[in-house]
């Protein structure tokens, strides 16, 4: 739940409406049946209008009422686009300390989400539902939770909404919230003034905030100042033109949001025009920004300036209202965000201020700002001392790039989505995802990371597809198949193994192929097909060969091995081993040879030769030692202490049991 407001000015009618409207029976109470959903209020309001501040507010109010936790999550992104509802619940799920199936579709997360809440009493806030179908994916079963919704307008189609609609507020709420923000005695001196700017703010929270904030940066200014400056701002269409739709990040157009009232535009364009050609510019590139969240390093990249310039223009910009302030830490730096309400007038002005190569271009230093810094973290997690960090971009210790990597994580993927989306970045898009994959893996401590993995590899497919790449879609296929597999989904991976083997062979590219006939046969094994799985390896054996790999050969044959061992075939499973022996020979691998006549030796037990399992227990025992493996010449010895047993010979086994021990414990 973000911080609330330090002053909340007016709305409590509105909050003990929406307090009464809780405990009030619904329809299903109404009628003698017992409720079998939560109860749902609705706020409904204008872009400004102080909606989600109101939301927030009772959510906090009544928090002691719903003691199993507090949700905030938008449902509008900050390009102004519908939140998908698969990638809604996922977000809830993590939020909730439940770790969302990799790949999952929306119907399963819908189904995982109603199933947390249904043991909870808890109270979410939906903010900026965009339409109804949203809000009724989202809604936990039972009538113990509580959901708070705001939108523009009604949801037709929820049962049992308690709509509450918001304007403006009265002229005694927006002169106590100009006192607040500007002081007593400036509005005391001319309260004429004062009240007309009210007036001409039509009692907008938003363009209250505004223009006291500004006001305040200017002590030396009147109240009557502030009048004159909003009532000189008339036209508003160059600031935003409902009936044009918005440009999202990825060059597509979309429905526009509601439009801004006109006194918000006003105010707006009131204090846009007072700030430095500087400043301004950084705020309108700050829609950019993933998530619609940016530090001095994001903002210093997409204008193109300093860090500290930057650090202290957001500052400015927060102070004079136009950024709202995200609490840090001891670790972190502030957060910055363009309230919701402002980044379609932003994003208004960039389309006509700024020039669509400059728009580029700062996108463009933003994601390379964003993959060095990841690189950063990822060396601020496993250092490399091969490997130099710019002074700037460094962390101060692991802990710092562990928190900074797990409070931004959202953010970095919504960079990512925004660069694949924009489709001019392809590049720098692969670079961003590649270092995302590699930081979250440096970081073992950040908690089930699949399903976000997941969806940076299904980005890399999607770029992979556009750009016609073979090679990249199938590693992209492959580390999908993998997420499926670790996940216990084998008939999935084994689809993704499939389709990565074909996309291998039109890119030429044998070490992919390679992996995944190995993959496949690797999965026909976890479905229980050993029949199958020693066919596929057999099929990826063959390609090792024909490429001359050797390291691939041992490995696939102890595999094929393996399944002989299991069907009995130990005649062709001595033939495998004994390969395998060989080509360790060649490699020069002494400890992986010893390993290697050590699985000679068990075969050659079971099959019924305990004397001839003696005698390669003592050739892998001497390369054992020959290569310095203490642990495994211990394990080989307790294996020749098990075939004596069966040649009847106890006193020679008690005495290699013996040695085994010790060399075990001395190895510790």
């Amino acid at each position: 739940m973000p911080p609330g407001l330090p002053y909340f000015a007016g709305r409590r009618r509105e909050l003990d409406g929406l307090r009464a409207d809780i405990d009030r029976p619904g329809l299903e109470a109404l009628r003698g049946r017992v409720p079998a959903g939560c109860r749902v209020l609705l706020v409904a309001g204008r872009p400004g209008s102080g909606r989600t501040t109101l939301a927030v507010r009772l959510a906090r109010e009544v928090a002691e009422r719903y003691p199993d936790g507090r949700f905030f999550l938008r449902l509008t992104d900050s390009d102004g686009e519908r939140l998908p509802d698969g990638q809604a619940a996922r977000a809830m799920l993590r939020a909730m300390g439940a770790a969302p199936e990799p790949g999952a579709g929306p119907e399963k997360l819908r189904a995982a989400l109603r199933s947390a809440f249904a043991a909870r009493r808890a109270v979410l806030v939906l903010d900026d539902v965009a339409h109804p179908e949203q809000l009724l994916a989202l809604l936990p079963d039972g009538p113990g939770n509580l959901v708070i919704a705001t939108s523009g307008g009604p949801l037709p189609g929820v049962p049992d909404v308690r709509p509450c609609t918001v304007g403006g507020l009265d002229s005694a709420a927006s002169i106590d919230l100009l006192t607040h923000l500007v002081g007593a005695i400036r509005i005391t001196n001319d309260p004429r003034a004062a009240e007309a700017l009210a007036g001409q703010c039509a009692g907008d929270p938003t363009a209250l905030r505004l223009m006291g904030a500004w006001l305040a940066a200017h002590p030396r200014l009147a109240v009557a100042d502030a009048l004159h400056r909003l009532r000189a701002v008339l036209d508003v269409t160059a600031v935003e033109r409902p009936d044009r739709p918005v440009r999202s990040a990825g060059g597509g157009t979309g429905e526009p949001r509601s439009g801004a009232s006109a006194p918000l535009a006003r105010a707006f364009m009131a204090v846009y025009e007072a700030l430095p050609q500087t400043a301004a510019r950084l705020l309108r590139l700050l829609v950019l920004a993933p998530a619609g969240l940016a530090d001095a390093q994001i903002a210093s990249a997409l204008a193109g300036c300093s860090v500290d310039a930057a650090r202290g223009a957001l500052e400015d910009l927060a102070a004079c209202g136009l950024l709202e302030r995200e609490p840090g830490t001891a670790t972190l730096p502030h957060l910055y965000r363009v309230p919701g309400c402002l980044a379609p007038l932003l994003r208004a002005l960039v389309e006509t201020r700024d020039r669509p190569a400059e728009v580029a271009l700062a996108r463009a230093r933003m994601l390379e700002r964003t993959v060095r810094l990841l690189h950063a973290c990822r060396l601020g997690l496993a250092p490399d001392q091969s490997d130099e960090v710019p002074r700037p971009l460094r962390f101060a210790s692991r802990a710092a790039a562990a928190e900074w990597l797990r409070a931004r994580l959202p953010a970095l993927l919504a960079a990512a989505r925004s660069a694949v989306a924009d489709g001019e970045l392809d590049t720098l898009a692969r670079r961003l995802v590649a270092a995302l994959v590699r930081a979250l893996a440096a970081d073992p401590e950040c908690g089930d990371t699949t399903a976000e993995r997941y969806q940076l590899h299904c980005l890399v497919l999607d770029v992979a597809e556009r750009r016609g790449l073979p090679r990249e879609r199938a590693a992209a296929l492959i580390n999908l198949g993998d997420l499926e597999a670790e996940s216990a989904r084998p008939a999935e991976a084994l689809e993704h193994y499939r389709a990565a083997l074909v996309a291998a062979r039109e890119g030429f590219d044998g070490d992919a192929e390679g992996r995944a006939l190995e993959a496949i046969a690797g999965t026909y094994l976890e479905l229980d097909d050993p029949q199958r799985a020693s066919d596929w390896f057999g099929r990826a054996l063959a390609l090792r060969q024909t490429r001359g790999e050797l390291v691939h050969e041992a490995r696939l044959r102890g595999r094929i091995g393996a399944l002989h061992i299991y069907a009995g075939r130990y005649g062709s499973a001595l033939k495998e081993w004994r390969a395998v022996v060989a080509a360790h020979r060649r490699l020069q691998d002494l400890p992986a040879q010893a390993r290697a006549l050590s699985e000679v030796a068990r075969v050659q037990e079971y099959a019924g030769h305990p004397e001839d399992s003696l005698r390669t227990c003592r050739d892998a025992l001497y390369w054992a030692r020959q290569a310095g493996e203490r642990r495994l010449e211990g394990a080989v010895l307790l294996r020749m202490a098990d075939t004596l047993d069966r040649l009847g010979d106890p006193a020679g086994a008690r005495l290699q049991r013996a040695a085994a021990d010790h060399l075990l414990q001395t190895d510790e």
